[in-house]
């Protein structure tokens, strides 16, 4: 009785509670991510306190015999509707349906756990069980009661569990078919665990002793349905995670040749706070589309309507979607002001242009300015445009297009 089997899984719960500890301190909010790392903290402590060596130290810890007994099974409760709210909430739907069911199952197995506290303490329990209780005392009045009360209650939560993932993976595709699919078999494992325990308690009610799948195969059954049900909880959302930053990385790699041709006329040097190489994905692209957004307000005297418009032609002619020409439109603009603001040192036309030389651009959005990068690096069109620049009205430099 080391209980080495019992402080595993919860010590495996406890690393993937510590994994999850730094995404809740900057979400807390997040009801799915609080229901999980709730999930994950109850099914550790389930683990901990139902070990036979931690229950005779809560044992003599409190003075009562048997405390462990109604303090695991009220964590068993807490911890089956803990599977309950993460799944509603996971699933989603309306915010007020998606509250008012997350509160039913609350209060719903908030009632079990004071029920099974007031059983317990109606019972008489004198002699400490350590591995055996719910068969050595599956015939004591209201011990019994609280037993088959436990047992019903994560039954319950076992069948709708089984219920709604595997319904819901029948609507899904990919990792998180993959995940609910993987919970369903941890919830397997869980029915086989409580069929054992009913198993032997109700070969004890007929004067049988089947104590053996309660104290010896039931905690093998709950240790690896515990486990892969956390698998199948963890890994579409460890998943998401990392697509959701490898696109942001593909997006800060995509903007890349639109910074760098902005990069003379939006220097680093002119931000005042430059972010460091370790900071989040999110802001290093945010920063680097501010630096394209600087570059390009510095070149709005430059830019040139009828270089736009002539490349939105080409580009169309070329075959490409109006999207997709208007980014290539775009990125020759840009492209021609660039070699036009380098041509002006001085910046006449910066100091000559007026409020009538405002370019009229539409607001480009990431999307657009990720079209725009690949323009400058891959379009026929841009690159025809990358010649002698054409004069603009206004001005005193000289540049030439056609």
């Amino acid at each position: 009785m080391d209980g080495s089997s019992y402080y595993i899984p919860a010590a495996a719960m406890g690393v993937a509670l510590t994994v999850k500890a730094p995404a809740l301190s900057r979400s807390w909010r997040d009801p799915l991510l609080r229901s999980v790392c709730a999930l994950l903290a109850l099914a550790g402590l389930v683990f901990f306190f139902a070990a036979p060596p931690t229950i005779g130290k809560v044992n003599d810890l409190t003075g009562v015999t048997n405390v462990s007994a109604p303090l695991v099974y009220c964590l068993l409760s807490a911890f089956s509707a803990s599977c309950l709210v993460l799944v509603v909430n996971w699933r989603g739907g309306p915010p007020e349906e998606t509250r008012r069911t997350t509160r039913l199952i609350i209060a719903g197995y908030g009632l079990v756990i004071v029920a099974l506290i007031t059983l317990f303490m109606l019972g008489d329990v004198p002699v400490e069980r350590l591995v055996d209780f719910d068969t050595y005392y599956a015939r004591t009045p209201y011990i019994r009661e609280m037993i088959v009360l436990y047992l019903m209650a994560l039954t319950v939560a076992g069948v709708a569990m089984n219920f709604m993932c595997g319904r819901w993976a029948l609507q899904v595709r990919g990792w998180l078919r993959a995940g609910l699919l993987i919970i369903v078999t941890g919830y397997l494992f869980n029915l086989a665990y409580l069929t054992t325990k009913f198993t032997a308690v109700i070969a004890r009610w007929n004067g049988h002793d089947l104590d053996y799948l309660s104290s010896d195969v039931a905690p093998v059954l709950a240790s690896a349905g515990a486990q892969i049900s956390a698998v199948g909880f963890c890994l579409p959302l460890a998943c998401q995670r990392v697509g959701d930053s490898w696109s942001t990385w593909s997006t800060y790699r995509r903007l890349g040749p639109l910074w760098r041709e902005l990069r003379s006329v939006s220097p680093h040097g002119d931000h005042g706070v430059r972010i460091s190489w370790w900071s989040p994905a999110e802001l290093q692209v945010t920063q680097r589309e501010s630096d394209i957004h600087d570059g390009m307000l510095s070149l709005y005297p430059y830019f040139d309507s009828e270089v736009r418009s002539r490349a939105y032609d080409a580009a169309v002619a070329a075959g490409s979607d109006p999207a997709q020409a208007q980014a290539e439109a775009d990125a020759a603009m840009v492209a021609v002001a660039v070699r036009a603001r380098a041509a002006d040192p001085e910046g006449r036309v910066i100091s000559s242009a007026g409020a009538s030389h405002a370019p009229t651009a539409s607001p480009e959005g990431p999307r657009d300015l990720v079209r725009m990068s690949a323009a400058l690096r891959q379009s026929p069109v841009v690159a025809a445009a990358r010649g002698p620049v054409a004069t603009r009205p206004g001005s005193d430099f000289h540049e030439q297009t056609r």
